[in-house]
């Protein structure tokens, strides 16, 4: 009690200043304020409340009280509304409006009012401008809360500028870093003005932990500044209005002096935001990376590269929608809902795509694994957005969610390990590029004239030297266990390499645990595999009865369907793995196009493959629904929907010499582990004498886990031509009687 009230005679008590207490006899003593009433129960307390004026010390008031008040009972009543923070200590102020309301303020904010002003006007604040703004306009906004602007160093540095991007403030970051010292950063211009992040050095993110996430997420501004050779951010032009520019600094001004009075909380390490067009304040939140070349440790991705990649037992805690999962989507979305953010975010946002609710197809932003070259490359990028896809809208949105994280994972930033050298010196350690790429060497030759007429993710590169030295990126062997390497620029969206090597997204994935996604890269791979044996040999496949489902959720899709003058049925083109894999196709049955689209899904249990296939089949289906630009679609999407017909491509319907199979045909067993089915997948392809790689990619400052698993051998289902399972499989299976010939493929790629 005393420390809190001070000793009798030396301090004033009284209801804390931001508080105006107001009787209402035998019902309460109520406390009025800004956001909201308190109201004291109590005889006793309605007697003590008028004595709580702050005129008075403890003797004082132990004297004023009525009879029948006894000491004791006053002193716990007083600790009782101390602990409350409702009382507090009065101090000798002037008494004017002007120094009351401060101490009120003070008060508020939960800080003792004379420590808070003693704070603010012994401590000293810098202050530094970039470009244009006035200095002078902000030193006297911050005078005007009592802080005292030196020349010199200061407890406390506010920075404006017209950018958070501004190179210089790169060295002002480091000599703060140096010095220890904090410092405020405000952008007092513009339409939308920002007030923030502190930075403690030490503590908390540094300006290059901001820095990254700000420049990841002006994808256009960076490719217009390389294309005319120019570093920083772009030059904008000047906007703003003398009042708006006044509020930002007078909010740097009160952030400051709270700052210095001791008030401290973790939004003080967000950017506050305001639209002056649309009066919205959005607060963004900017973390820590442990990776950043300023304030962490450089080599932390790359030491992780060279560890093993250990599964440990994952019980599944989610089996509903379209997939087993360590975690339920809810759980994923509420742990990583800070990544979604136009301004910090790695996702700018999610939102829901055009066409019927019951798509639940969401999009979330530009897919780094569609860029290439120039304009085109860019707009590429930006059209085949990343996106999710679910049985509910809360698959969808956390499926949207994670592939922007997988992609955003996947990409080269500088930090990745690597070993330079050729293929040829790295011996046994290195996997041979083109027992991944899959390319036959007609496809090299004809490299040029197919290039020229199809989209890139058709791309063909040069054929490989084995002796051009590259960089090699390792992955973990769980086959071997041992490290081997690939070209850093086959595993890294972005990543520098030469012609002869492509990344592409093939068995990434993001999941809520290592297994997890260990096991979905795994699915996607043998899932491509089934699906290129198909299409690319044009075998007619069984259909599946969908009834035999009994799945209330994929009768309502047929009725969607049906609705937009579409029909729905599903293949089943599981390959010699067995695992079961489903094409879902719909169909337009009236019109001049039949917009034919489809999705794929593999998965252990047959159910879920086919729900997989008809998630991703809705998934893509708001491009078909509308009015169809199709200027917009690259160009053998555009082919296909304008020249393909069931009629002409039979091939595509169920095969009608087979029976429909139902939901059962391929058994399923049960496992309660994710381990134990990753284990499964990899037994089966071992003892086709393949080898199964992963390369954890997760980013210690995004923390989703993100793998990329390889298996070569297995076939992408681009055009991907070389010799092996494309022409083998299919024989074995008793599809064909012998393997096609190169020129007998399926010349239209698969345009997913």
């Amino acid at each position: 009690m005393r420390p809190e009230l001070a000793e009798p005679g030396e301090q004033r008590i009284g209801f804390k200043r931001h508080l105006r207490p107001q009787i209402v006899h035998g019902e309460a003593v109520y406390l009025i304020g800004e956001s909201g009433v308190t109201a004291i129960q109590g005889s006793h307390v309605e007697a003590l409340a008028p004595l709580l004026d702050g005129t008075r010390d403890l003797t004082a008031l132990l004297r004023d009280v009525p009879a029948g008040l006894t000491a004791d009972r006053v002193e716990r009543m007083l600790t009782r509304l101390a602990a409350a923070g409702l009382i507090g200590r009065r101090g000798t102020e002037d008494g004017s409006a002007t120094t009351e309301a401060s101490l009120a303020y003070w008060d508020a904010a939960g800080l003792d009012p004379a420590d808070a002003v003693a704070a603010t006007t012994t401590s000293l604040v810098s202050v530094v401008t970039i470009g244009d703004i006035d200095r002078d306009a902000l030193a006297e906004t911050l005078h005007r809360n009592g802080l005292t602007v030196t020349s010199g160093s200061g407890d406390l540095t506010v920075v404006a500028c017209a950018d958070y991007l501004e190179p210089e403030l790169r060295a002002i970051d480091e000599a703060h870093r140096a010095s220890g010292t904090p410092w405020l950063l405000v952008k007092p211009v513009g339409a939308q003005v920002t007030v923030g992040p502190f930075f403690t050095p030490g503590d908390g993110p540094c300006w290059r932990c901001l820095a990254t996430r700000l420049s990841a997420n002006r994808t256009a501004e960076a490719h217009v500044r390389a294309r005319c050779g120019q570093k920083g951010p772009a030059p904008r032009p000047l906007i703003g209005l003398p009042s708006l520019h006044a509020m930002a600094m007078e909010i740097a001004s009160v952030e400051a002096a709270k700052w210095l009075a001791g008030v401290r909380h973790e939004i003080q390490r967000s950017i506050w935001s305001y639209d002056s067009l649309s009066m919205k304040v959005t607060q963004h939140e900017v973390r820590h990376r442990p990776q950043c070349g300023g304030c962490g440790d450089q080599e932390v991705v790359a030491r992780r590269a060279f560890e093993p990649v250990e599964l440990t037992s994952r019980v599944k805690r989610s089996c509903d929608g379209g997939g087993h999962r360590a975690s339920p989507p809810q759980e994923v979305l509420d742990r990583y809902r800070h990544l979604i953010g136009p301004v910090t975010g790695i996702v700018r946002e999610i939102r829901r795509a055009e066409g019927p609710a019951f798509f639940n197809s969401y999009r979330s932003g530009a897919n780094i694994a569609a860029s290439g070259e120039g304009i085109e490359g860019l707009r590429s990028a930006l059209r085949a957005d990343t996106g999710g896809k679910g049985v509910t809208a809360l698959d969808a949105e956390v499926g949207a969610l994670c592939e922007a994280v997988e992609r955003r994972s996947g990409a080269f930033f500088g930090d990745e390990a690597r070993v330079s050298g050729s293929f040829a010196s790295l011996r046994d350690m290195a996997i041979h590029p083109d027992a991944v790429q899959q390319y036959h060497p007609r496809q090299f030759a004809d490299r040029d004239a197919w290039n020229a007429e199809h989209a890139a993710f058709q791309f063909v590169t040069t054929p490989f030297d084995e002796n051009e030295v590259m960089d090699w990126t390792p992955l973990w062997s769980l086959t071997e266990r041992r490290h081997k390497f690939l070209p850093t620029g086959m595993v890294y969206f972005g990543a520098p390499c030469p012609p002869s090597v492509v990344s592409n997204s093939n068995g990434c994935a993001a999941g809520s645990s290592i297994e997890d996604a260990v096991l979905q890269g795994l699915l996607e791979l043998v899932e491509r595999d089934a699906v290129a044996i198909w299409w690319y040999n044009r075998t007619p496949m069984p259909g599946m009865d969908l009834d035999s489902f009994r799945d209330p959720w994929i009768s309502e899709l047929r009725q969607v369907h049906a609705g937009l003058g579409r029909e729905v049925w599903l293949l089943d083109v599981t390959s010699d793995l067995g695992v079961p894999t489903m094409v879902a196709i719909s169909r337009r049955t009236s019109g001049e196009r039949e917009d034919i689209m489809l999705g794929c899904g593999s998965h252990l249990d047959s159910r879920l493959a086919a729900r997989r296939a008809l998630t991703e089949l809705n998934q893509c289906m708001p491009m078909v629904c509308g009015p169809m630009d199709l200027g917009t679609f690259d160009v053998d999407m555009r082919r296909w929907f304008e020249t393909t017909k069931l009629a002409e491509q039979p091939w595509l319907a169920p095969d009608p010499s087979v029976p429909p199979r139902d939901a059962f045909h391929h058994g399923y067993l049960f496992r309660h582990d994710l381990t134990d089915d990753v284990r499964a997948l990899q037994h089966t392809l071992e003892q086709r004498r393949m080898e199964v790689l992963v390369l954890d990619q997760t980013r210690p400052d995004i923390g989703l886990p993100v793998v990329r698993v390889v298996v070569p051998g297995l076939r992408h289902f681009w055009s991907r031509f070389a010799q092996g399972r494309l022409y083998d499989v299919p024989v074995q299976l008793g599809r064909l009687t012998r393997p096609r010939r190169y020129e007998e493929l399926n010349p239209i790629p698969l345009f997913m």
